[in-house]
């Protein structure tokens, strides 16, 4: 195998590697281990310092448990002699595509707060227990969640749960805002990485939010505890018992109080576009058999659909292809999305919260430890339906220049074209002076013809809107 030639690794010292492995950015904080990327395949290193909770995790059954239910990432162990210091070094099921808790609807993000119970359930039931409960650890792999760091947990010891704080940070307090206040609340978690602080939470909350009883408890009082103790730091005092009947109860009770958490999507325009508001007569019906002539010329094995809005055409797109990611910046449209795409066991679509004029970037320390958007894996195809306009009308971007982002995200794009007397167009130009001289058919075909060539071009039954599918021109 080629690996054996290369350099050792030194994996105890979190130095960034030399050659052609390195330690990912995201995990240099843990003494019990690291991620490694070995030419795009990523493995955990077992550090010599959790060996004795690794082996417990595996001879206790939990590890076997917890991957047979789809909550933990299952692994092999693998033989690495290249990687030196390590007790083990694990490949994991490789997750496609890495999304952020800032990336997920409200339901995303209250099933990925109940699985984190279910796993420290579980843990509990085998004799140990998660020391962390960062939302950070969970992935949705083939529509689920799942927690990908094997490394986790500990032997269980009747001591107050260490992770409980940032649980109520990561989880509770972020979802009692979606569900109290707004649900773009949950972008706070995009400037505060370590999860929503309990004070600044209990002070955007309603004052009724206190008559729930779960709220008060691990919310309020938590956040009124925090505050005296930054205030007034308490004397030193040895942990007290903490028994494993308690332990349960504050679990289930979390539990309670996440599943109380709800969010009703309101009815937008563009949660009901393709209802009500889009053109009429077969304008949708030709649109997908275009667009699935598009898929089947293309033949892509992952896709992108961007602006998907209930993600119509992404189900199109995830009949054949592998995978595929549905964004749009409308948290009604996303839930909605989710909430299909759960209810029907999708396992190829994730849907995703992203504004294309201020995607995710790269976050945290050394800006490393949160890939931004398009740090990663591109897809085969982009869709970009009913998206051109939105972009050039509402947000003043220069058709050259979305050209130009469109060439950055992969080899084949399907792209639509609005023209400015389309009902929904002239919506956005209601309200705003028509500065836009430039944004014609041809102007949009000069633009893309410079990074694309077009490969095929329809127009949609009972419209005037175009539907082009373009290749990347090679540099």
């Amino acid at each position: 195998m080629p690996w054996l030639a290369s350099p050792k690794t030194r994996v105890l010292s979190n130095e960034i590697e030399t050659g052609r492995m390195k330690v990912v950015g995201a995990s240099f904080r843990d003494p019990s281990g690291c991620v490694i990327e070995d030419e795009g395949e990523f493995l955990r290193v077992v550090r010599p310092a959790y060996a004795e909770d690794y082996r417990f995790l595996v001879k206790s059954g939990l590890y076997q448990a917890l991957s047979a239910q789809g909550l933990l990432i299952p692994h092999e162990e693998i033989e690495r002699p290249d990687v030196e210091g390590a007790f083990k070094v694990l490949r994991p099921r490789q997750v496609p595509f890495i999304s952020y808790p800032y990336e997920w609807c409200f339901s995303q993000l209250r099933d990925a707060a109940l699985a984190t119970l279910a796993i420290q359930k579980a843990a509990m039931a085998h004799g140990m227990c998660l020391k962390d409960a960062s939302a950070f650890n969970i992935q949705f792999v083939e529509g689920r969640p799942m927690m990908i760091d094997t490394l986790s947990f500990e032997r269980l010891r009747l001591r107050p749960w260490a992770a409980y704080g940032q649980f109520c940070r990561h989880f509770l307090a972020p979802l009692a805002l979606m569900s109290w206040r707004d649900a773009r609340l949950g972008q706070l978690l995009r400037t505060q990485l370590d999860g929503v602080p309990l004070p600044l939470a209990a002070t955007l909350l309603p004052w009724r939010a206190r008559l729930d009883p779960w709220l008060l408890m691990h919310l309020f009082l938590h956040a009124a505890s925090e505050t005296r103790v930054a205030r007034i730091p308490p004397k030193p005092i040895q942990p007290r018992n903490f028994p494993l009947r308690s332990f349960l109860g504050l679990t289930s009770s979390l539990e309670s109080a996440i599943q109380k958490l709800q969010w009703q999507p309101p009815k937008t325009d563009w949660a009901g576009y393709y209802q009500g508001t889009v053109t009429g007569g077969r304008y949708v019906e030709h649109k997908q058999q275009i667009v699935a002539g598009f898929l089947k010329t293309v033949q892509p094995r992952t896709v992108w659909d961007l602006g998907a809005n209930t993600g119509l055409f992404s189900r199109l797109a995830a009949q054949s292809a592998e995978g595929v990611l549905s964004f749009d910046a409308d948290p009604a449209c996303v839930e909605l999305n989710y909430l299909e795409t759960r209810r029907a066991r999708q396992t190829r679509l994730l849907p995703l919260l992203m504004d294309l004029t201020n995607p995710s970037p790269a976050l945290g320390w050394d800006h490393r430890e949160r890939m931004s958007w398009l740090e990663r894996p591109k897809p085969d195809m982009v869709l970009a339906l009913g998206l051109a306009h939105h972009l050039a009308i509402a947000n003043n971007v220069p058709l050259d220049r979305m050209a130009d982002f469109c060439a950055r995200l992969g080899p084949w794009l399907a792209v639509e074209f609005v023209p400015k007397h389309d009902a929904n167009a002239r919506k956005l130009l209601h309200a705003r002076e028509d500065i836009f001289d430039r944004y014609t058919r041809e102007d949009f075909e000069q633009a893309f013809g410079r990074r694309f060539t077009i490969q095929d071009s329809r127009t949609v039954q009972d419209s005037e809107r175009q539907l082009y599918l373009m290749r990347l021109r090679e540099s």
